[in-house]
């Protein structure tokens, strides 16, 4: 190490030039060792390990990482939508299709990364397409937090003017992207079955990963059901960008694959009928609420199927106004409840025939046995014997078996045969005879028998939202109520009516089974489904089976049946008709099912409607309409 001295400082240039310069400007030496060399040349040996080390580490071991990572920074994948398979009838006539529109996205990534310009794009936003900034707000705190909400959809469809003014304001946080709108053909005809679409929501992508919050799906029917089918696969496009956001390359990934086309087993022409004829039945009625149902008895397909009040699908799924949405969202007429499926009923006495076929094969009865109906059943009061309690049918009936019973729909009957009675048959002098007592089913068998046709369970249809009904017992109503299960509750539910509940679906599916033999197919509404498929085979019960089917066209031939105004439709017909005490006896909802032919029937229909001014007298007009548009138009065609 060198120092310098103050020494000699007049000293001349020349004089420096000389051997001993150094002694006379007075330069010291000093000795340091070699030790600081060798530290010195030990941390570079050790900084340039590292710097090797950290090389090798990026280039082999987690060189995949960063590669990728820099790749996000500059390749932009976006999903390209695939448009909805199609929706056709069992004809191949278009429900459902699409149509080209243009959707405007907001990339929230992008949005929550320019601090600068977030008020500029959401007064933008406000201004273009009317859309608040703390609703943009308050769904992006509501869902930012799902992994693949990557978006929010401002519109499903631009018009050409937002189109225009969103294109001119080049924001990097809104991309326009091409979409498809669903169009329904025949909305609130066809709704019921079809069902609609909607942007995913929170839960759809918890539910499914491979979504993202610009994904349609669906919302309820074949559209819900089969959404997987539907939807078909989105393509991707890679967008190359620099750092500043230009865009500097795009290339195609993958092409988008539309969803496959859903057939179904829906008879178009007969659907639209039965909707117009439904709706002006209830017109004339004064009446919103109610429903139609048609299954080809042989393999359980559904032909048609309606509930009223309807609603139009394509307001739901496509870009109508809010106001319009929360119309049918809010209604009190619940408008999306589909009665068919969803709906508890009392079934009235639809449920005879059951209740016929059970006490024939338990032996409580024979076919010819009668039993006097004086228009009511008194039975004994142990708490008041002066007073008896008093079951009334509903009108006077006289003797009657079970062909009789059923086509006169007579309560006395049922009530005997169900829970049990002394009988009485009147004689030719206009005086009764004591024909002695009979025990009746009891809840107990009841409850067997019924479950025997499968009620009290869901029928599989393929169709959202089916509920399973429900069947009263004995340990029930002491579990509810902490009361025992008395006579009268054996004979409310023998003429189809206190606790027992049913879907419309499921009585006319026990019904179809009535019509074919004994057979329980589960309801189809897609046509390329697997089916048909039995989900009871009672065909050992084809006996008891042929005697309610003697009543049930009796109900149309006999001038005292409850169709009889069927009679004169030219083509043979079995029917069975139901009115059920609702809301504390206040109102009737009527009920009517039946099929035709009889000897080989194609065609089992129900029809409901609620709050019925006069019982299922109301009901027969429609199905008497429908019945001879289908016999016309496909039967004897």
């Amino acid at each position: 190490m060198l120092f310098k001295s103050d020494k000699n400082k007049d000293l001349a240039f020349e004089d420096s030039l000389g051997d001993d310069w150094e002694n006379d400007l007075g330069i010291v030496e000093i000795s340091i060792g070699n030790k600081p060399l060798v530290y010195l040349g030990a941390v570079i040996i050790i900084a340039g390990l590292l710097l090797a080390i950290t090389i090798f580490y990026l280039n082999f071991g987690n060189g995949k990482f960063y590669s990728a990572r820099a790749e996000a920074n500059v390749n932009d994948e976006q999903r390209t939508p695939a448009p909805r398979g199609l929706i056709v009838d069992r004809e191949g006539d278009v429900l459902a299709k699409n149509e080209p529109v243009f959707s405007a996205i907001l990339n929230i990534k992008t949005f929550l990364q320019n601090d600068v310009s977030r008020e500029d794009i959401l007064r933008d936003i406000e201004n273009i397409l009317y859309i608040s900034p703390n609703d943009i707000l308050g769904s992006i705190d509501k869902n930012g937090a799902t992994g693949n909400y990557t978006g929010i959809a401002l519109s499903d469809n631009l018009t050409q003017n937002q189109l225009i003014q969103l294109r001119a304001l080049n924001s990097p946080a809104i991309s326009i992207q091409n979409d498809f709108e669903r169009r329904y053909i025949n909305g609130p005809i066809f709704s019921s079955v079809v069902g609609y679409i909607g942007r995913a929501s929170p839960a759809n992508l918890k539910n499914n990963p491979d979504l993202s919050a610009e994904d349609f799906v669906g919302k309820a029917g074949v559209e819900s059901f089969y959404d997987s089918e539907l939807s078909g696969t989105p393509g991707i496009m890679v967008t190359a960008k620099n750092a500043s956001g230009q865009v500097l390359s795009e290339e195609k990934k993958n092409d988008p694959q539309i969803g496959e086309t859903l057939s179904l087993t829906i008879d178009g022409e007969l659907q639209k009928y039965f909707y117009a004829r439904m709706q002006s039945g209830l017109a004339s009625l004064g009446r919103t609420k109610g429903a139609g149902l048609a299954i080809d008895p042989q393999n359980g397909e559904v032909l048609a199927l309606v509930n009223f009040p309807s609603f139009d699908n394509n307001i739901l799924s496509g870009s109508g106004n809010n106001s319009a949405k929360l119309a049918i969202l809010n209604s009190s007429d619940k408008p999306l409840f589909n009665r068919i499926v969803s709906g508890f009923y009392n079934p009235g006495s639809t449920i005879k025939p059951l209740v016929g076929v059970a006490a024939l094969k338990e032996g409580i009865i024979d076919p010819q046995r009668q039993i006097f109906s004086p228009g009511y059943l008194d039975v004994p009061n142990p708490y008041n014997p002066q007073t008896p309690t008093r079951y009334l049918d509903w009108r006077y009936q006289g003797n009657v078996n079970l062909a009789a019973a059923l086509a006169q729909s007579s309560n006395v009957y049922f009530y005997t045969v169900g829970g049990g009675a002394n009988t009485q048959i009147l004689l030719a002098s206009g005086s009764t005879q004591n024909t002695g007592h009979i025990d009746g089913l009891g809840i107990s068998t009841l409850s067997d028998w019924w479950r025997r046709f499968h009620l009290g369970e869901k029928t599989g249809i393929d169709l959202t939202g089916e509920a399973a009904g429900f069947l009263p017992s004995a340990s029930w109503k002491e579990q509810k109520t902490g009361t025992p299960w008395l006579l009268g509750d054996t004979y409310n539910v023998s003429i189809g009516q206190g606790d027992l509940l049913l879907t419309p679906l499921q009585l006319l599916d026990y019904i179809s089974a009535i019509a074919n033999g004994g057979t329980i197919y589960k309801p189809v509404v897609n046509m390329n489904a697997p089916h048909p498929q039995v989900l009871a085979d009672l065909t050992d019960l084809l006996p008891e089976i042929k005697e309610a089917q003697k009543g049930m066209i009796q109900a149309v031939t006999a001038p005292l049946g409850t169709a009889y105004s069927l009679h004169d439709l030219g083509f043979p017909v079995a029917a069975k008709t139901g009115s059920a005490q609702v809301q504390n006896n206040a109102q009737e909802n009527a009920f009517f099912v039946g099929y035709t032919p009889t000897a080989n029937p194609q065609i089992a229909i129900l029809i409901l409607i609620e709050n019925s001014k006069e019982g299922s007298l109301n009901a027969v007009p429609i199905a008497k309409d429908v019945l001879n548009w289908y016999y016309l138009n496909r039967i004897k065609k």
